[in-house]
Protein backbone atom coordinates (compact mmCIF):
# COMPACT_ATOMS: atom_id res chain seq x y z
CA UNK A 1 0.00 0.00 0.00
CA UNK A 2 1.45 3.37 -1.01
CA UNK A 3 2.08 6.21 1.44
CA UNK A 4 -0.35 8.39 -0.53
CA UNK A 5 -3.11 5.78 -0.21
CA UNK A 6 -2.39 5.32 3.50
CA UNK A 7 -2.66 9.07 4.01
CA UNK A 8 -5.90 9.28 2.05
CA UNK A 9 -7.41 6.59 4.25
CA UNK A 10 -6.26 8.43 7.37
CA UNK A 11 -7.70 11.74 6.17
CA UNK A 12 -11.09 10.09 5.78
CA UNK A 13 -11.02 9.29 9.51
CA UNK A 14 -10.05 12.78 10.66
CA UNK A 15 -12.39 15.53 11.87
CA UNK A 16 -12.78 18.62 9.72
CA UNK A 17 -11.35 21.97 10.75
CA UNK A 18 -11.22 25.57 9.60
CA UNK A 19 -7.49 25.40 9.11
CA UNK A 20 -5.55 23.40 6.54
CA UNK A 21 -5.07 19.65 6.26
CA UNK A 22 -2.80 17.99 3.69
CA UNK A 23 -1.62 14.45 2.96
CA UNK A 24 2.02 13.35 2.52
CA UNK A 25 3.13 16.90 3.26
CA UNK A 26 6.87 17.75 3.20
CA UNK A 27 8.29 18.77 6.57
CA UNK A 28 11.90 19.47 5.59
CA UNK A 29 11.14 23.07 4.47
CA UNK A 30 9.93 23.86 7.99
CA UNK A 31 13.06 22.61 9.74
CA UNK A 32 16.22 24.61 10.20
CA UNK A 33 18.27 21.63 9.01
CA UNK A 34 16.11 21.35 5.84
CA UNK A 35 16.08 17.55 6.02
CA UNK A 36 13.57 14.78 6.62
CA UNK A 37 10.57 12.99 5.19
CA UNK A 38 6.92 14.03 5.03
CA UNK A 39 4.08 14.04 7.52
CA UNK A 40 1.51 11.37 6.78
CA UNK A 41 -1.02 14.14 7.37
CA UNK A 42 -0.11 17.73 8.24
CA UNK A 43 -2.70 19.77 10.14
CA UNK A 44 -2.44 23.54 10.58
CA UNK A 45 -5.30 24.77 12.79
CA UNK A 46 -6.69 28.26 12.23
CA UNK A 47 -6.56 29.13 15.92
CA UNK A 48 -6.77 27.61 19.40
CA UNK A 49 -10.52 27.01 19.19
CA UNK A 50 -10.05 25.18 15.90
CA UNK A 51 -7.28 23.09 17.47
CA UNK A 52 -9.42 22.17 20.49
CA UNK A 53 -12.35 21.10 18.32
CA UNK A 54 -10.06 19.00 16.14
CA UNK A 55 -8.42 17.23 19.10
CA UNK A 56 -11.78 16.60 20.76
CA UNK A 57 -12.92 14.63 17.71
CA UNK A 58 -9.56 13.06 16.80
CA UNK A 59 -9.64 9.25 17.18
CA UNK A 60 -7.44 8.42 20.18
CA UNK A 61 -5.53 5.70 18.32
CA UNK A 62 -4.20 8.13 15.69
CA UNK A 63 -0.54 9.05 16.41
CA UNK A 64 -0.10 12.76 17.12
CA UNK A 65 3.08 14.85 16.86
CA UNK A 66 3.40 18.61 17.40
CA UNK A 67 6.09 20.78 15.85
CA UNK A 68 6.74 24.49 16.11
CA UNK A 69 9.55 26.49 14.51
CA UNK A 70 11.52 23.20 14.20
CA UNK A 71 14.73 24.97 15.12
CA UNK A 72 15.96 22.17 17.39
CA UNK A 73 14.59 19.20 15.52
CA UNK A 74 15.63 16.42 13.14
CA UNK A 75 12.79 14.86 11.14
CA UNK A 76 13.94 11.40 10.10
CA UNK A 77 14.01 10.55 6.40
CA UNK A 78 11.09 8.12 6.54
CA UNK A 79 8.76 10.87 7.73
CA UNK A 80 6.31 11.05 10.61
CA UNK A 81 3.31 8.70 10.77
CA UNK A 82 -0.15 9.83 11.81
CA UNK A 83 -1.05 13.49 12.30
CA UNK A 84 1.54 16.24 12.61
CA UNK A 85 0.20 19.54 13.98
CA UNK A 86 2.08 22.70 13.13
CA UNK A 87 1.00 25.92 14.79
CA UNK A 88 1.28 28.90 12.46
CA UNK A 89 1.85 32.55 13.22
CA UNK A 90 -1.57 33.83 12.16
CA UNK A 91 -3.55 32.04 14.88
CA UNK A 92 -0.82 31.37 17.42
CA UNK A 93 1.85 34.03 16.97
CA UNK A 94 0.46 37.07 18.76
CA UNK A 95 2.64 38.86 21.31
CA UNK A 96 1.09 41.49 23.56
CA UNK A 97 2.18 43.41 26.62
CA UNK A 98 0.16 42.46 29.70
CA UNK A 99 0.93 44.84 32.55
CA UNK A 100 4.35 43.87 33.86
CA UNK A 101 4.57 40.87 31.56
CA UNK A 102 4.04 39.55 28.07
CA UNK A 103 1.42 37.20 26.61
CA UNK A 104 2.88 35.14 23.78
CA UNK A 105 1.30 32.62 21.46
CA UNK A 106 3.10 29.31 21.06
CA UNK A 107 4.23 30.17 17.52
CA UNK A 108 5.67 33.55 18.51
CA UNK A 109 9.40 33.62 17.89
CA UNK A 110 11.53 33.96 21.01
CA UNK A 111 13.40 36.94 19.60
CA UNK A 112 10.10 38.67 18.81
CA UNK A 113 8.97 38.26 22.41
CA UNK A 114 12.24 39.79 23.65
CA UNK A 115 11.91 42.71 21.25
CA UNK A 116 8.26 43.36 22.17
CA UNK A 117 9.20 43.48 25.84
CA UNK A 118 12.13 45.77 25.10
CA UNK A 119 9.96 48.21 23.18
CA UNK A 120 7.64 48.41 26.20
CA UNK A 121 10.51 49.04 28.62
CA UNK A 122 10.21 45.58 30.18
CA UNK A 123 13.45 43.90 31.25
CA UNK A 124 14.30 40.32 32.11
CA UNK A 125 13.38 38.66 28.81
CA UNK A 126 16.44 39.70 26.83
CA UNK A 127 17.92 36.18 27.00
CA UNK A 128 15.11 34.99 24.73
CA UNK A 129 16.73 36.84 21.83
CA UNK A 130 19.55 34.30 21.98
CA UNK A 131 17.28 31.26 21.69
CA UNK A 132 16.30 30.11 18.20
CA UNK A 133 12.72 28.95 17.82
CA UNK A 134 9.31 29.73 19.26
CA UNK A 135 7.80 30.12 22.71
CA UNK A 136 5.93 26.80 22.59
CA UNK A 137 9.12 24.82 22.14
CA UNK A 138 11.02 27.02 24.57
CA UNK A 139 8.52 26.30 27.35
CA UNK A 140 8.29 22.59 26.49
CA UNK A 141 12.05 22.14 26.86
CA UNK A 142 12.72 24.92 29.38
CA UNK A 143 15.08 26.55 26.92
CA UNK A 144 17.79 28.81 28.24
CA UNK A 145 20.74 30.92 27.16
CA UNK A 146 22.81 33.89 28.27
CA UNK A 147 22.00 33.53 31.94
CA UNK A 148 18.25 32.94 31.70
CA UNK A 149 15.81 30.03 31.42
CA UNK A 150 12.07 29.87 30.83
CA UNK A 151 11.54 28.63 34.38
CA UNK A 152 12.85 31.98 35.61
CA UNK A 153 10.14 34.01 33.84
CA UNK A 154 7.15 31.73 33.18
CA UNK A 155 3.94 32.48 35.10
CA UNK A 156 1.68 29.99 33.31
CA UNK A 157 1.11 28.18 30.07
CA UNK A 158 -2.19 27.27 28.45
CA UNK A 159 -2.47 23.90 26.76
CA UNK A 160 -5.06 21.94 24.87
CA UNK A 161 -4.99 18.32 26.02
CA UNK A 162 -5.05 15.32 23.69
CA UNK A 163 -8.79 15.06 24.42
CA UNK A 164 -9.40 18.73 23.53
CA UNK A 165 -9.63 20.15 27.07
CA UNK A 166 -8.29 23.64 27.82
CA UNK A 167 -5.94 23.68 30.82
CA UNK A 168 -3.83 26.43 32.40
CA UNK A 169 -0.67 25.15 34.08
CA UNK A 170 1.60 27.12 36.38
CA UNK A 171 5.36 26.98 36.14
CA UNK A 172 5.29 24.72 39.21
CA UNK A 173 2.79 22.39 37.50
CA UNK A 174 5.19 21.98 34.59
CA UNK A 175 8.08 21.10 36.93
CA UNK A 176 10.58 22.83 34.66
CA UNK A 177 14.12 21.49 34.93
CA UNK A 178 17.21 21.55 32.75
CA UNK A 179 15.95 21.15 29.16
CA UNK A 180 12.74 19.41 30.19
CA UNK A 181 9.21 19.93 31.45
CA UNK A 182 6.32 17.78 32.59
CA UNK A 183 4.04 18.82 29.74
CA UNK A 184 1.25 16.19 29.60
CA UNK A 185 1.61 13.60 26.84
CA UNK A 186 -0.18 14.63 23.66
CA UNK A 187 -0.86 18.16 24.91
CA UNK A 188 -0.42 21.17 22.64
CA UNK A 189 0.87 24.34 24.24
CA UNK A 190 -0.96 27.35 22.77
CA UNK A 191 -0.05 30.40 24.90
CA UNK A 192 2.17 31.49 27.79
CA UNK A 193 2.55 34.45 30.11
CA UNK A 194 6.04 35.62 30.99
CA UNK A 195 6.76 38.11 33.73
CA UNK A 196 9.27 40.93 33.48
CA UNK A 197 10.10 44.16 35.28
CA UNK A 198 10.48 47.81 34.36
CA UNK A 199 13.75 48.81 32.81
CA UNK A 200 15.44 51.43 30.67
CA UNK A 201 14.59 50.74 26.98
CA UNK A 202 18.04 51.82 25.83
CA UNK A 203 19.78 49.47 28.27
CA UNK A 204 17.46 46.60 27.33
CA UNK A 205 18.04 47.15 23.61
CA UNK A 206 21.79 47.24 24.18
CA UNK A 207 21.65 43.90 25.99
CA UNK A 208 19.74 42.35 23.08
CA UNK A 209 22.28 43.76 20.63
CA UNK A 210 25.12 42.32 22.72
CA UNK A 211 23.49 38.88 22.69
CA UNK A 212 23.07 39.06 18.91
CA UNK A 213 26.71 39.98 18.48
CA UNK A 214 27.84 37.19 20.79
CA UNK A 215 25.77 34.61 18.87
CA UNK A 216 27.11 35.74 15.51
CA UNK A 217 30.68 35.62 16.81
CA UNK A 218 30.47 32.15 18.36
CA UNK A 219 27.73 30.18 16.56
CA UNK A 220 27.07 29.19 12.92
CA UNK A 221 23.89 31.27 12.81
CA UNK A 222 23.78 31.51 9.01
CA UNK A 223 24.21 27.77 8.40
CA UNK A 224 21.58 25.05 8.15
CA UNK A 225 21.86 24.00 11.75
CA UNK A 226 19.65 23.14 14.69
CA UNK A 227 21.01 24.87 17.74
CA UNK A 228 22.84 23.05 20.53
CA UNK A 229 23.02 19.35 19.71
CA UNK A 230 23.75 17.92 23.16
CA UNK A 231 22.87 18.90 26.70
CA UNK A 232 25.60 20.11 29.02
CA UNK A 233 26.43 17.40 31.57
CA UNK A 234 26.29 18.65 35.18
CA UNK A 235 29.15 21.07 35.79
CA UNK A 236 30.54 20.64 32.27
CA UNK A 237 30.22 22.10 28.78
CA UNK A 238 29.26 19.74 25.97
CA UNK A 239 31.37 21.65 23.45
CA UNK A 240 34.50 21.26 25.57
CA UNK A 241 33.99 17.50 25.76
CA UNK A 242 33.41 17.33 22.00
CA UNK A 243 36.53 19.35 21.31
CA UNK A 244 38.60 17.18 23.65
CA UNK A 245 37.48 14.12 21.68
CA UNK A 246 38.80 15.72 18.46
CA UNK A 247 35.35 15.94 16.85
CA UNK A 248 35.54 19.52 15.60
CA UNK A 249 35.04 19.43 11.82
CA UNK A 250 34.09 15.73 11.81
CA UNK A 251 31.95 14.80 8.78
CA UNK A 252 29.41 12.18 7.73
CA UNK A 253 28.26 12.71 4.15
CA UNK A 254 27.22 16.37 3.92
CA UNK A 255 26.74 16.63 7.68
CA UNK A 256 29.50 18.28 9.65
CA UNK A 257 30.40 19.21 13.22
CA UNK A 258 30.77 22.99 13.17
CA UNK A 259 34.32 24.32 13.29
CA UNK A 260 32.99 27.51 14.88
CA UNK A 261 31.03 25.85 17.71
CA UNK A 262 31.42 22.09 17.93
CA UNK A 263 28.14 21.52 19.78
CA UNK A 264 26.38 22.43 16.52
CA UNK A 265 25.80 20.10 13.58
CA UNK A 266 25.55 21.59 10.09
CA UNK A 267 23.92 20.50 6.86
CA UNK A 268 26.54 21.76 4.41
CA UNK A 269 24.22 20.96 1.50
CA UNK A 270 22.53 17.68 0.61
CA UNK A 271 22.80 16.02 4.02
CA UNK A 272 20.09 13.57 5.05
CA UNK A 273 18.57 13.22 8.48
CA UNK A 274 20.39 9.86 8.68
CA UNK A 275 23.72 11.65 8.05
CA UNK A 276 23.06 14.13 10.84
CA UNK A 277 21.87 11.57 13.35
CA UNK A 278 24.70 9.15 12.59
CA UNK A 279 27.22 11.97 12.94
CA UNK A 280 25.73 12.89 16.29
CA UNK A 281 25.97 9.28 17.46
CA UNK A 282 29.59 9.13 16.32
CA UNK A 283 30.33 12.24 18.38
CA UNK A 284 28.66 10.63 21.40
CA UNK A 285 30.72 7.46 20.94
CA UNK A 286 33.99 9.37 20.63
CA UNK A 287 33.26 11.51 23.68
CA UNK A 288 32.31 8.43 25.69
CA UNK A 289 35.53 6.66 24.64
CA UNK A 290 37.69 9.68 25.40
CA UNK A 291 36.08 10.86 28.65
CA UNK A 292 33.72 8.17 29.93
CA UNK A 293 30.85 10.66 29.73
CA UNK A 294 27.71 9.96 27.70
CA UNK A 295 26.27 13.06 26.07
CA UNK A 296 22.48 13.30 25.93
CA UNK A 297 20.77 14.68 22.84
CA UNK A 298 19.20 18.11 23.19
CA UNK A 299 17.94 18.11 19.62
CA UNK A 300 14.67 16.18 19.26
CA UNK A 301 14.60 13.42 16.64
CA UNK A 302 11.19 12.44 15.30
CA UNK A 303 9.78 9.98 12.82
CA UNK A 304 10.99 6.76 11.25
CA UNK A 305 14.21 5.99 9.36
CA UNK A 306 14.18 5.64 5.59
CA UNK A 307 13.98 2.14 4.15
CA UNK A 308 17.55 2.53 2.89
CA UNK A 309 18.74 3.34 6.42
CA UNK A 310 16.97 0.27 7.81
CA UNK A 311 18.78 -2.10 5.42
Amino acid sequence: MSAALDSAMLIDRLPRLRGRLSAVSPLAPFTWFRVGGPAEVLVRPADAEDLAAFLTALPPEVPLTVIGAASNLIIRDGGVPGVVIRLGGRGFGAVTVDGSGVLAGAAALDVGVAETAAAAGLAGLEFLSGIPGSIGGAVAMNAGAYGGELKDVLDWAEIVSRSGEWIRLSAADLALAYRRSSLPAGAVLVRARLHAHSGDPTTIARRIADIKSAREATQPVRARTGGSTFQNPPGMKAWELIASAACRGLKRGAAEVSEQHCNFLINTGGATAADLEALGEEVRARVRAATGITLEWEIRRLGIPSREQER
